[in-house]
């Protein structure tokens, strides 16, 4: 080979795959000392360059004698092309693979190439992403040339290629597009303090402002809506409740629940559980259908929530109370004394433990242990802990997913790069309701 040849290579690798040139000629080089190792014996020291400037290939034994290249013979110049261009996938693959481990996190355009399974193909330019069952929006219709936006979950390298996991149903696939398209998030002025998902149904997304004069809501809402709408509109119609943060819990609750009016939140710090009172046409509401709204208020604020009625409310009361009632040595009095104080259920006071009933007047510390092994007896026997709640409940214990953030280290298993899991059916939204948080 020719050194113009070898430059003008090197030079067309380069441009065309955005490749270092320094990582081809390494490469050249490696290939053309295997093959002189093929020629003159794998125990001959020797040693090939090539100049940087000319192209000319050096070749040199331990004693310093130079080697024709031209020597080589044309079986073992065979094998160094062969070995060139496993190089140059090499670094190709790993030009791919930086420049997507960048945009990890981020949110890639690309077409849909082909479907393999339900798995989608996407070609993102140099190379194409997967997009699993799982991680599609249900109800989304999927064609072959669509131009789609999806939020880079994983990148890996798998053999000589790189594999990259795409996803439309993470919660920061719409945090991305929050602050793409809301300015004072990415100069944060805005803080996205919490957001749930049940991809292709609802969102809801708890905001706050730094500075008193930018509205927080409104900022993400834009003018006529059209920050939102366009969300909404790659979102494919999914509905999206914009709140605002609060410190405390009572309020950030309230706000969670809407667009449902709260008459009285009850918080019990012991549990992280709170009792949510409404009106009886407000009730249907704040559940949501198949328990939407309370179930993503719960894991937005990451309290368990009781929703009750006036009715509802006197009538657990009065269960509860009578449940502490029937504790050794615990008369009325002391009863509705732990009730106030939120050591409503069996759960609250094996939580709490001798020590802090001791703390009650008139309780011992034997009193105290009497009373937790008859709770512990009890729930043991029964294996539920009464009273049984008569409103809807959500725990938040149940369904930790969809939390902004990531459960785990972002990696995934080589199964993921293949295989599609199956979500559970994801329950129907609730019709459009009006005033704040502001729905798309």
């Amino acid at each position: 080979m020719k050194p113009e040849e070898i430059l003008r290579i090197v030079d067309t690798i380069h441009r065309a795959k955005d490749i270092d040139k320094e990582v081809i000629f390494e490469g050249v080089e490696s290939a053309l000392l295997s093959a002189a190792k093929k020629r003159f014996g794998i125990d001959r020291d020797i040693e090939v360059e090539i100049d940087r400037e000319t192209g000319e290939i050096h070749a040199f034994d331990a004693s310093g004698e130079e080697i024709d290249p031209n020597e080589f013979g044309r079986i073992a110049a065979q094998s160094a092309k062969q070995i060139i261009f496993q190089k140059i996938r090499e670094a190709e693959r790993d030009v791919i693979y930086q420049e997507y481990i960048r945009r990890k996190k981020d949110i890639v355009l690309g077409n849909i190439r082909r479907f393999e399974g339900q798995n989608i193909i996407v070609n993102l330019g140099k190379t194409d992403g997967i997009l699993p069952k799982k991680e599609q929006v249900r109800g989304e219709r999927y064609h072959v040339g669509d131009r789609i936006r999806a939020y880079v979950l994983d990148v890996k390298k798998v053999g000589t290629k790189v594999k990259i996991l795409l996803s439309r149903s993470h919660p920061n696939f719409i945090k991305r597009l929050f602050e793409l398209e809301v300015p004072e998030i990415g100069q944060n002025i805005i803080e996205i303090h919490a957001l749930v998902r049940e991809a292709g149904y609802r969102t809801k997304v708890a905001v706050s402002s730094s500075d008193n004069r930018v509205d927080c809501v409104g900022a993400c809402v834009g003018v006529r809506g059209s920050r939102i709408k366009n969300i909404i509109e790659e979102l494919g119609g999914e509905k999206i409740d914009i709140i605002r943060w609060d410190s405390n819990y009572g309020e950030l609750i309230k706000n969670a629940l809407k667009p449902a009016e709260v008459k009285e939140v009850t918080p019990s710090d012991v549990d992280k559980r709170a009792t949510v009172l409404v009106e009886e046409d407000q009730l249907s509401l704040a559940i949501g259908k198949k328990g939407q709204n309370v179930r993503l208020a719960s894991r937005l604020c990451g309290w368990d929530i009781d929703i009750v009625t006036a009715t509802q409310k006197e009538e657990q009361k009065a269960k509860e109370i009578a449940f502490l009632e029937s504790l050794p040595g615990l008369d009325r009095q002391m009863a509705e004394k732990f009730w106030y104080l939120g050591l409503r259920t069996p759960e609250a006071i094996l939580s709490k433990g001798v020590e802090t009933l001791t703390q009650f007047e008139g309780i011992d510390e034997g009193r105290a242990r009497t009373i937790v092994d008859f709770i512990a007896d009890h729930i043991a026997k029964t294996e539920v802990a009464p009273p049984a709640p008569i409103e809807v409940r959500w725990s938040q214990e149940a369904d930790e997913a969809g939390a902004i953030e990531e459960d785990s280290s972002g990696e995934t298993s080589d199964e993921d790069w293949i295989k599609a899991g199956s979500d559970e059916e994801a329950p129907a939204s609730e019709a459009p309701a009006s005033g704040e948080p502001v729905s798309g």
